[in-house]
């Protein structure tokens, strides 16, 4: 049993830190959140880390079954996802810095109201699909469907990957929390940097997770 979780923690936790990238996403999450304090911040990075772990462990657990039910394919996911990480990220990489004058005017003292704001924003857009989106969704979705036949090997199997995903929810969580810590090591200009960085990677991801599902299709297609 030990071997088996094992095994499937050592599959499941580097296929979703590639995609998830806790680090390169709380540089973005920092972009996002440039004019809230420090404790919005650990308040959305809480909430983005729950609602994380409850996407990759529906997806994990139940995923294939969803996708069954409504009568969608794999690869039109993978479509679906791949076009919105790709769109998102183009606009995070071609927006244009703002400017001090418009960061002092959005700039306003901590409320209550303002925290009830910010919270609408942390399943969209900061989990999705900034976190833990479509391409995360897909991944863990194809972790699923790699489960073992017997039920106790498959035991063994969803504990294993399910610790991945709440082992990938704790970085998530320390990364956000630590996200303008991390800006003030970087500096601007550093910050500025990465956070491009980030986003072109990102946007190589949706790329990526986009012809992943057109090429199954259009071989399909040529096939007939």
């Amino acid at each position: 049993m030990f071997a088996s979780i094992l095994s499937a923690f050592l599959l499941a936790f580097p296929a979703l830190f590639s995609i998830v990238n806790p680090l390169g996403g709380a540089i973005i999450f920092h972009e996002v959140t440039a004019t809230q304090s420090h404790l919005q911040r650990v308040i959305l990075a809480r909430k983005v880390a729950l609602y994380s772990t409850g996407v990759m462990l529906i997806a994990l657990w139940a995923g294939t079954y969803i996708l069954s039910f409504f009568g969608i394919s794999m690869n039109a996911l993978r479509i679906a996802g791949g076009l919105v990480v790709a769109v998102r990220s183009y606009e995070m990489l071609s927006a244009p810095d703002n400017t001090a004058a418009r960061k002092q005017r959005e700039a306003a003292p901590v409320s209550s109201a303002i925290t009830e704001d910010l919270a609408g924003y942390a399943f969209f857009p900061l989990t999705l699909p900034f976190t833990t989106g479509p391409g995360t969704i897909a991944v863990a979705v194809s972790l699923g469907t790699a489960r073992p036949d017997l039920l106790p090997s498959m035991g063994g199997f969803y504990a294993g990957a399910s610790l991945a995903c709440l082992t990938m929810a704790v970085l998530i969580w320390l990364s956000y929390s630590m996200a303008d810590r991390i800006a003030a090591v970087l500096g601007h200009s550093g910050q500025q940097v990465v956070a491009r960085i980030a986003a072109f990677l990102l946007l190589g991801i949706g790329v990526q997770v986009l012809l992943s599902g057109i090429v199954p299709v259009l071989h399909a297609a040529v096939s007939r």
